[in-house]
């Protein structure tokens, strides 16, 4: 469906009722639905926003278009879970019902404090002209989960950003509160992350200034930039939108990376011996807007919209696009960041099969765990989710040999963004075993690699009878086959 722009921006009220229900309905009948996953109810879903832990509660946000697969007017819909793996749906929570949100409520994050969550977001506004002005806002969310605006921006925007100004994250340092905001000199065109502080969360606040953190200018605009602690160490994840690959190499359209440091000066804004060179987050096709927070004893996680602006994707014809990662606990080692499912993920497996690498093909279905262990002076292909003869599928490209490994979804039914290419490949240590954990979710797939120090994300639409996997040779290796219960 092509949508003018005033059918994206429709008002909520001017949709019916059933028109709604027919959308989720087929959402929920699609055969590429995933189902332990956060996925839109129906339309689309884009950035995770507000994730925190509030009232004895994970929550996360999501940015959502319930009307179709078209970024149209947004709002925020609103999940809670016991685990970070089971997810609770409460439905609409921040609706673009102000002057200043009244084009979408855009991204942004989540703090508790006192015994309420405070929601700082960015509004997205436009006149007759269609001139937009984004205004960084503010709301209060109960224990009962009612949500309430405040009256009016938090802060008048500097003249010398453009529109670009959007995707706070709140943060806390030293009794004093601080915002990193994704913005673009207008002057320049260049994207920054730009640092805000004040002393009571409401009122005073003011632009510390650009975050000081690579040489290398970071494109046109950033998007979601995220600060956290990974076990004592500052990292930045931001989107990066045009970064020349020359600074950095990626083969998405857009990417998602992150710097580390050894430290974060609030007052200069800076990052303390900076890393400099960015580095891909994930290693597949399809992660963006990452967002990541330290839970009350410290510990990372972070969570991700799998998809990708200005690409389309198979499920658009059945009006519905997109889903969010699973939550990722995140470590440091050796200067990068280290990326583990969370140990309720466990809490979904069921039946279990073992193989070896003698077994030509094991019936996995579409949604399962694998854990594969392969020994080193090994290569071969692992086929996922492929036909019985192994004629099509996902292919898992490895030789341990030389330290490669490669996931290539060109044998894996309908295209996905074909221009930016079919393959996304990792260099690993030479001569060492290989260890794999593998979480397919109908037409997600998410590859660990070697203990979490490699991710890669994808999506695939492939016949749903495509339940098999196995090697294209007899090799060393070892594995199991978990069936996964439902989110």
């Amino acid at each position: 469906m092509e949508w003018t722009r005033e059918q994206r921006y429709l008002p909520y009220e001017k949709h019916s009722a059933l028109e709604l229900l027919k959308l989720q309905a087929q959402a929920d009948n699609s055969p590429y639905q995933m189902h332990y996953h956060v996925r839109p109810s129906s339309g689309l879903l884009n950035d995770p926003n507000g994730f925190s832990y509030y009232n004895g509660e994970w929550h996360v946000f999501y940015q959502s278009f319930p009307f179709g697969a078209a970024h149209g007017l947004k709002s925020w819909m609103h999940m809670t879970s016991p685990d970070l793996v089971h997810w609770k749906d409460h439905g609409l929570a921040l609706a673009p019902d102000t002057e200043y949100d009244s084009h979408g409520a855009y991204s942004g994050s989540a703090r508790a404090i006192d015994d309420r969550l405070f929601l700082m977001y960015t509004g997205n506004h436009r006149d007759q002209d269609w001139q937009r002005t984004p205004y960084q806002l503010g709301a209060w969310m109960d224990e009962q989960n009612r949500v309430t605006k405040l009256d009016q921006p938090l802060f008048v925007n500097p003249d010398h950003i453009s529109e670009h100004f959007r995707d706070p994250q709140l943060l806390e340092h030293d009794g004093r509160y601080y915002a990193i905001i994704g913005a673009q000199e207008k002057a320049t065109e260049e994207g920054h992350i730009d640092l805000w502080t004040s002393d009571d969360l409401i009122n005073g606040w003011h632009e510390v200034g650009y975050v000081d953190c690579m040489k290398d200018s970071m494109g046109y605009m950033c998007e979601c930039p995220n600060l956290i602690d990974v076990d004592g160490h500052p990292v930045l994840i931001f989107c990066p939108q045009g970064l020349d690959k020359r600074v950095a190499d990626y083969e998405n359209i857009y990417p998602n990376m992150y710097l580390t440091g050894d430290e974060f000066d609030y007052e200069q804004a800076k990052l303390i011996n900076s890393s400099q060179t960015p580095v891909n987050l994930d290693d597949g096709f399809d992660v963006y807007a990452t967002q990541a927070f330290n839970a009350p004893d410290g510990q990372a996680y972070a969570i991700s919209w799998v998809g990708l602006p200005d690409l389309s994707y198979p499920t658009d014809e059945e009006n519905w696009a997109n889903c969010l990662s699973q939550v990722k606990e995140l470590h440091y080692q050796n200067g990068r960041l280290i990326q583990k499912p969370v140990p309720a993920m466990k809490e979904l497996r069921s039946q279990a099969e073992s193989f070896n690498g003698n077994v030509s093909h094991i019936k996995t279905g579409r949604q399962f765990e694998m854990e594969v262990d392969i020994a080193a002076d090994q290569a071969g292909t692992l086929f996922l989710t492929a036909s019985q003869d192994l004629s099509a599928g996902l292919q898992v490209r490895f030789d341990t040999r030389t330290g490669k490994l490669s996931v290539d979804r060109s044998h894996a039914g309908q295209p996905v963004a074909p221009d930016f290419g079919t393959v996304r490949s990792v260099d690993l240590p030479a001569d060492q075993p290989l260890k794999l954990d593998i979480f397919i979710d109908h037409s997600l797939a998410e590859i660990f690699v070697n203990d979490g120090e490699h991710v890669l994300t994808l999506r695939f639409f492939n016949d749903p009878c495509q339940v098999w996997a196995g090697f294209s040779e007899r090799i060393n290796a070892h594995g199991t086959v978990w069936q996964l219960k439902n989110m």
